[in-house]
């Protein structure tokens, strides 16, 4: 959970350094050697071996162990006390904690005759913003219980309603500074500035198609992908943009003052049907792009070029991708999520979802914890290191599951039958706030011609 290595106040040794530690040390790695040793019925397929057959630690090493307290209590004093002291913590720690000891309760949120909730992200400890399938760009206070709507941004082009499809992506720079989301026209992009959420640029003629998802490579670059295969390179430096009057005759009056840029860069996603998902892998320097038809596709990010394509294993309905800090992918589809390597964008494990039909439509990383959304209405998490579900310190014979609340449904007059079946919405988007401690889940249902909407928050 947490590590600190302690320095003496007086004395010459700190509280921490206590000899029996060693010796436990000692005992626990006996016991984990002689289990490797143990031949296992089936020889796995790939097996690793140790640099030495020794485990004796040296005296610094010793000593630099019994110099480290992992007691959570001398990590706070030491963060309170200011003391120069090395001192790193678990961040996915307080969610583990959370979810294995079934602490999370679910708040429903209510939207009113919203229309499928696609994209989310936490703003503050106590805002959220999401985009709808209704073209909404929405807000939500958790301390205040309230929904507020920020305007979309018009393009300079004439606004048909057939290009309005949804806002599909929503992502947040890394100083937190800017907002990156759809625009009015799906096929555009929409900057705002934070906390204010004041309309900073809007792009154009970047696709032809509707934007479905984003991810930014630093404070300014943003990348961008389409449905009509397409991947664009954004610059967003408001030194840049040629901003107009505000007092402008064309201006809206509901909206203040923003300028319009182009991209620096479009390419053809070679072999693509569709992008659907996109990440930035910070570990190699690599953009990964999921496509509609079972392939993802690698982009240098410092030269933004494409640089091999992959066909996935028996991969359908391939709708989301996320990359844990440390390089690896994860890949949701109909009936497993697909854990890749990086390096080879080889299969490492094929993780089963557990319940029949039920389709993978978010994924995200917390450190080890992999959280997946699904089609039924489900959150389910994953332990990377365990190499299983993450089961409940509660009750030791089942794993830990979320199950949403119904959420609201507005079927049209053919549809009524499907009321006789048993309704649950999907999750298509969910994350955490910067603690770990509350996860805001949302959706609706599944099939494209319900209108719905679904929203909670677990804390």
């Amino acid at each position: 959970m947490s590590k600190t290595v302690r320095k003496c106040v007086y004395g010459r040794r700190p509280p921490c350094y206590i000899l029996s530690r060693i010796e436990e040390r000692k005992a626990k790695a006996r016991i984990l050697r002689q289990e490797r040793r143990r031949k296992p019925d089936k020889p796995d397929d790939f097996v690793t071996y140790e640099d030495s057959d020794s485990e004796e630690e040296t005296p610094q090493q010793q000593n630099e162990i019994l110099n480290t307290s992992y007691n959570f209590v001398d990590y706070v004093r030491s963060r309170e006390s200011d003391f120069n002291e090395e001192r790193s913590i678990c961040q996915s720690y307080a969610s583990r904690h959370i979810l294995t000891h079934d602490m999370f309760k679910e708040t429903p949120i209510s939207l009113g005759n919203i229309n499928k909730v696609f994209c989310s992200q936490w703003l503050s400890n106590r805002q959220v913003v999401f985009g709808t399938k209704c073209n909404k760009l929405m807000v939500y206070d958790v301390n205040m219980r309230r929904v507020d709507a920020i305007p979309t941004l018009p393009n300079n082009r004439s606004n048909n309603p057939d290009t309005q499809h949804g806002i599909h992506a929503a992502q947040i720079n890394p100083s937190r500074t800017l907002l990156a989301t759809g625009a009015r026209h799906s096929a555009d992009i929409a900057i705002y500035r934070l906390p204010t959420l004041d309309p900073v640029c809007i792009g154009e003629n970047g696709h032809r198609d509707w934007v479905f998802d984003m991810c930014w490579l630093d404070d300014q670059f943003l990348v961008s992908g389409s449905k009509d295969t397409k991947v664009a390179l954004w610059r967003i430096n408001e030194d840049l943009i040629d901003f107009p009057n505000a007092n402008g005759e064309d201006e809206e009056q509901t909206c203040p003052s923003y300028g319009h840029i182009v991209p620096v860069a479009v390419k053809e996603c070679r072999t693509a049907q569709k992008i659907r998902s996109l990440c930035f892998n910070q570990e190699y320097k690599e953009i990964a792009v999921l496509s509609l038809n079972s392939y993802i596709h690698l982009f240098n990010a410092e030269t933004f070029s494409q640089k091999l394509s992959r066909k996935l294993p028996n991969c359908q309905d391939n709708v989301c991708i996320a990359c844990q800090p440390h390089g690896l992918y994860a890949v949701g589809c109909r009936s497993y999520t697909l854990l890749l390597d990086p390096r080879t964008l080889q299969a490492v494990k094929k993780i089963a979802s557990r319940y029949s039909g039920c389709g993978i439509r978010s994924a995200s990383f917390q450190e080890n914890i992999l959280t997946v959304g699904t089609g039924l209405g489900m959150l389910m998490f994953y332990d990377i290191r365990a190499g299983k579900y993450l089961e409940s310190s509660i009750n030791s014979s089942r794993t830990v599951v979320l199950k949403a609340s119904k959420g609201y449904v507005f079927p049209e007059e053919e549809m009524d039958g499907f009321q006789q079946i048993k309704y649950v919405p999907a999750i298509y988007t969910h994350c955490y706030d910067a603690s770990g401690t509350r996860l805001f889940a949302a959706g609706g249902p599944l099939p494209a011609n319900l209108v719905g909407n679904y929203a909670g928050i677990w804390q």
